[in-house]
């Protein structure tokens, strides 16, 4: 059996190692564009320093030779034909598959905003080549734009004010991390962001930009007419499923493509997983995409089922947050929420069950609200205050001492 993966990321790699282990015998072969596997949720250790890129991996050095897996790195996949079932490369190499994994994650989107998209010192942050470009201008850049201030854009303002740089983060929000934390939460960090030295512009929209003789932005200019001066600009402002070449015959693309329970797309024996599938992107989800695909592709059938529910940790500064499910309540949902010297709390109950939490300071109850959310239980029965919540309040023991769950 020759199985295919494209991408070498979270769930490239854990698809790899879950047919390795499920079969001994079979070729795997994995392309990347990347040139070495590391961990994007540590990019912003690279930009301060605190990480090298070989330390950001999260495979051991020899996990393609000791898997006997055959890495094709630093090569773009720029079609697929799924009748003959083989994948292109640009570089002229063509590779036959009996299944495929289309892993490829997502790109960042520069929006077409005055030279963004042309200019020598604009990058986005979702590769280790992105970190070294931006860390490598850095060296000689005085003043930092940031566009988006989601975890992407405040990760990279951290790391690089860790080095001593001066940042100013751009968002058309009236709050930062507006897709994570409600306003409160939210301030919480811009106080220690701005203790540390960064500049926000809340409510405004990068309109403009100046571009000097030598092909660099000089200047962000807001839709106010504010000009921001620049020498790098980092721009954090969502990403698009990368689907470049990847619409072979019976596969559809719909910002992501599409998949079903069982993460096989429209084209027979052809998978996807991760970010571009547009299913959740967190990293733990995009292993266990890669996981399930890879089981299905060596013929156990499994469902993926964790679409339930967006889930976030952030920690900056030393205050840390989870938010799980609903962020941005509805006029009839039930919001109630404490906040005092040491943590915050915000529970969204909707008919009943609860389909959001944001815990700031203490996330040590978070395997609670996730469980309740996952598996839609009400709480309408529920005598206490529902942030006094605890594990005690979900199970009993039997006579013979094993924990049982009393919440029906």
């Amino acid at each position: 059996m020759q199985y295919v993966i494209l991408g070498a990321g979270a769930a490239g790699i854990m698809a790899a190692k879950t047919i390795r282990k499920t079969d001994a015998q079979g070729e795997i072969t994995v392309i990347s564009t990347d040139t070495q596997v590391h961990s994007r949720c540590m990019l912003h250790k690279f930009l301060s320093h605190e990480r090298s890129a070989e330390s950001i991996s999260f495979i051991d050095a020899d996990f393609f030779e000791k898997n006997k897996i055959n890495w094709l790195k630093g090569k773009t996949v720029n079609k697929l034909d799924t009748v003959k079932k083989t994948v292109f490369t640009e570089d002229g190499n063509e590779i036959g598959y009996d299944k495929l994994l289309i892993a490829t994650g997502a790109e960042s989107f520069i929006p077409p905003v005055g030279k963004l998209r042309e200019a020598n010192n604009v990058f986005g942050l979702r590769h280790l080549r992105d970190a070294q470009a931006i860390d490598e201008m850095a060296k000689n850049a005085e003043n930092i734009v940031i566009i988006g201030s989601g975890l992407v854009g405040l990760d990279a303002a951290y790391g690089l004010m860790e080095t001593g740089k001066k940042v100013s983060i751009v968002e058309m929000a009236e709050q930062i991390l507006p897709i994570q934390l409600d306003k409160t939460g939210a301030f919480e960090y811009q106080k220690r962001f701005e203790n540390a030295g960064a500049s926000f512009y809340l409510g405004r929209k990068a309109a403009d930009t100046l571009m000097n003789d030598e092909g660099n932005i000089s200047c962000i200019v807001l839709d106010n007419g504010e000009e921001i001066p620049c020498d790098l600009v980092i721009v954090a402002a969502g990403v698009r499923s990368a689907v470049a070449g990847m619409d072979g015959e019976g596969i559809v693309i719909d910002r992501g493509i599409k998949v079903d329970d069982y993460l096989e797309t429209g084209a027979k024996d052809v998978y996807a997983a991760g970010d571009v599938a547009g299913l959740s992107g967190i990293w733990p989800n995009a292993q266990k995409q890669g996981e399930t695909a890879a089981l299905n592709m060596c013929g156990k059938k499994t469902a993926y089922t964790d679409r339930y529910a967006i889930k976030n940790t952030i920690n900056f500064f030393g205050l840390v947050s989870m938010c799980i499910g609903v962020i941005v309540p509805e006029e009839t949902d039930t919001v109630v929420a404490r906040e005092d010297s040491k943590e915050y709390k915000r529970v969204i109950i909707r008919d009943g069950k609860v389909v959001g939490v944001l815990l700031q300071g203490d996330i040590s109850h978070g395997g609670i609200w996730q469980y309740l959310i996952k598996n839609q239980i009400s709480v309408e029965n529920i005598q206490k205050n529902i942030l006094d919540l605890n594990f005690g309040d979900f199970y009993g023991i039997k006579e013979n001492g094993e924990y049982q769950w009393n919440m029906s």
